[in-house]
């Protein structure tokens, strides 16, 4: 190992706990993967979550600058060392990654790499991700390695150490993952508060109102004074209904938008949709900016509710969405393989599936909606909203 047992302990001691201080999950993973470079003098680190159709629900990595990663491209796929080390739960050492008969090549402007150190992240018998190093560097005040271009190589012992950091990654990765699930719930539980309050407040400012309102109308030709200061009064408890509403609204904005932005927001809700229905729900994006929070918000919607009618209502096996940059703005598509349906025929359709609902939120964002579908023939949701 390249350090010596006093720093080796310390520095190991440092990234347990520099791991245990997070529990947002995109923060332990980052944390993971800059630990286990620092801890192994390695020039590139990276740690991938699969998905289950390939590919990586999350990737991060350490070592790439943001203009690099940036020109590396999409994500990559679950193929070569990436597949073995997920597939057979094992460790990956490797002098040179470039001749190993799995290697399959890079992007052009991926970093240049040789000698490769590989584990999986195992919570029980799953796997749950793949963490891995490359290009070992020589340690500050040691001498130069004997390789080919200087490289060390990763040794035993690395391989060793790195097996204690995933052990504990695992730990930390399943603590953050608990601990988001019931940050879902509790939302999920005050949206629920809040829905009930906003019901009972409006329900009475509501009966308020038309009482306030036939008072009115029977004082009109009698006592037209005391009619017009019942209608001043059902002006002001419009007013507060109004406002109550609007309290309401910004309450109800869903929290991990803020946190998260729309394009991961989207990816968590859809992941989760995808493991609990029979159909497969899939998502992509590409090159999507930051849009205004209204606008995010609506997109959300729009996309849950067309989600919702995919899954339950049309028998679909299939629901694909994905959202993409269009010019300065952004376009949502939720396409599925189910029954369809006469989009024209709104009266019963329309209402039933949301759609003026769903044309309302894109109409107040500034954005449209289209519907194509008809009778067996699946159905196509759009949505574009401008830019900010």
């Amino acid at each position: 190992m390249s350090h010596g047992p006093r720093s080796g302990l310390y520095a190991v001691s440092s990234a347990l706990l520099a791991m245990s201080r997070h529990l947002e999950v995109r923060d332990v993973l980052k944390t993971i993967v800059a630990s286990a470079r620092e801890l192994l003098d390695a020039q590139y680190a990276a740690l991938g979550v699969p998905d289950d159709h390939g590919g990586f629900a999350q990737f991060v990595v350490d070592g790439v600058s943001d203009a690099q990663w940036k020109a590396i491209g999409p994500l990559p796929r679950q193929h070569g060392i990436l597949a073995a080390m997920l597939r057979e739960a094992r460790p990956e050492r490797l002098a040179d990654v470039r001749e190993d008969p799995r290697f399959e090549g890079w992007p052009a402007a991926h970093p240049d790499m040789s000698d490769f150190l590989g584990l999986p992240i195992r919570d029980g018998d799953e796997t749950i991700g793949a963490l891995f190093l490359a290009n070992k560097m020589r340690p500050e005040g040691e001498p130069p390695c004997p390789g080919p271009d200087g490289r060390c190589g990763f040794t035993e012992d690395d391989e060793e150490l790195l097996t204690i950091l995933a052990q504990h990654a695992a730990i930390a990765l399943t603590n953050a993952r608990l601990y988001e699930r019931s940050r879902e719930l509790t939302i999920a539980e005050e949206r629920s508060r809040l829905a009930h309050e906003l019901h009972d407040a409006v329900s009475q400012k509501l009966f308020s109102l038309r009482l306030t309102a036939q008072a009115a109308a029977t004082l009109v030709d009698r006592d037209p004074s005391r009619a017009k200061g019942e209608l001043q009064h059902v002006a002001a408890l419009a007013a507060e209904a109004t406002e109550e509403l609007r309290a309401a609204v910004v309450e109800l904005r869903p929290a991990a938008l803020d946190e998260d932005g729309l394009v991961a927001t989207l990816r968590t809700q859809i992941q989760v949709l995808d493991r609990a229905h029979s159909a497969r729900v899939t998502f992509s994006s590409h090159g999507v900016r930051a849009l205004p929070a209204s606008q995010e918000e609506a997109v959300l919607r729009v996309s849950q509710e067309a989600l919702h009618n995919a899954l339950r209502h049309s028998g679909a096996t299939r629901v694909d969405v994905t959202l993409d940059r269009r010019g300065p703005g952004a376009v949502l598509h939720v396409r599925d393989d189910g029954s369809g349906f006469d989009p024209t025929d709104i009266r019963s359709a329309g209402r039933h599936l949301g759609l003026v609902s769903m044309r309302d939120r894109a109409g107040g964002v500034g954005g449209t909606l289209t519907v194509e579908s008809a009778p067996g023939k699946g159905t196509v949701i759009e949505m574009e909203v401008p830019g900010g």
